[in-house]
């Protein structure tokens, strides 16, 4: 699994030290917000051996974000396959952080270093993302990230009940709109 280094972040694969607080993000009300219900412990943990086991078999999926500076856990980043459920197909880009992480910056420059692995290694022509209608949040990182919104692609997700996060909004990211200046730094580790 490779690893992304940003100026201030490192997308590293996750360590059993990540749980706790990748559990304590999942039972807090703000940052499921958007989500859904709360995970409990045993979700959480699973969430993150489904992730772990993806990566491997894939060569691409959610990374473990961790501050470059302290070695704090921040939560997640990456790309991930979209589910067969849903109306169009493709590679997503998401990220989710601990609510104490909010409002500096480290979703855009997190995404921006998934956007450069996701077009420079992988090679994908497009990248998407998507949200509830009301996560302005991230709805600003997208567009911070350079990608757009057609509203004749907002649909409404199969995967959730009736209610107010059924309603999402569908952006996305073609390869040659990556400006200059957008790749990670890597570590001595070749991607693969």
């Amino acid at each position: 699994m490779p690893e992304l280094r940003t100026d201030r972040l490192l997308l590293r694969r996750w360590q059993e030290s990540d749980l706790e607080p990748w559990a304590a993000m999942n039972a807090d009300p703000e940052v499921r917000e958007h989500l859904g219900a709360l995970l409990t412990r045993e979700q959480s943990d699973a969430a993150v051996a489904l992730m772990q086991s993806d990566f491997d078999e894939r060569g691409f999926g959610w990374w473990a974000l961790e501050s470059r500076e302290t070695g704090e856990f921040l939560g997640r980043a990456g790309l991930d396959e979209v589910d067969e459920d849903m109306p169009f197909p493709g590679v997503d880009i998401g990220w989710r952080l601990t609510r104490s992480a909010w409002g500096y910056g480290y979703a855009t420059e997190a995404a921006l270093a998934c956007l450069s692995f996701g077009f420079e290694v992988l090679g994908l022509p497009e990248i998407i993302a998507s949200t509830t209608v009301n996560n302005l949040r991230s709805q600003a990182v997208m567009r911070r990230i350079g990608m757009t919104r057609n509203p004749a692609d907002d649909f409404e997700d199969p995967s959730v009940p009736e209610g107010p996060l059924r309603r999402c909004v569908l952006y996305r990211r073609t390869s040659r709109k990556m400006p200059t200046g957008c790749t990670p730094r890597r570590d001595t580790a070749p991607f693969g």
